[in-house]
């Protein structure tokens, strides 16, 4: 299991007592938006990092078409990930453990701290 497995299972029992049947699309849009922020920070550091260095790669239209691309492909892959017996071994692993709970607030603001550095680094390029 990886770091987004767990953030999902906080996800998804946060909302399970109160929408039972929506708690695992909440969960899955919640990581979803979270790695194309992840994706999206990484890319502004390496744009910033290839125009220091001068190296001219590939126009911002074509990295921007590149972004959408992959960030359609993890929501994709989150869905079919989480919806199938991944979701199963998930929910089997956590119930055997004691998982930590986290404080959901801070999992609802870690995207968009994600998304605030990647908004100061694109600034200071």
């Amino acid at each position: 299991m990886n770091a987004f497995d767990i953030l999902f299972y906080s996800i998804f029992l946060y909302f399970k007592p109160k929408y039972k049947q929506k708690s695992n699309t909440i969960a899955i849009v919640y990581v979803s938006v979270l790695q194309c922020a992840l994706l999206l920070l990484l890319g502004v550091f390496f744009a910033g990092f290839f125009s220091k260095m001068h190296v001219s790669t590939m126009s911002q239209e074509k990295a921007w078409i590149i972004f959408i691309l992959v960030s359609g492909f993890v929501c994709f892959k989150n869905w079919m990930q989480y919806t199938g017996k991944r979701r199963m071994m998930i929910n089997a692993k956590m119930n055997k453990k004691k998982s930590n709970t986290y404080n959901i607030w801070l999992l609802f603001l870690l995207p968009i701290l994600v998304l605030g550095l990647t908004y100061v680094l694109s600034m200071a390029i």
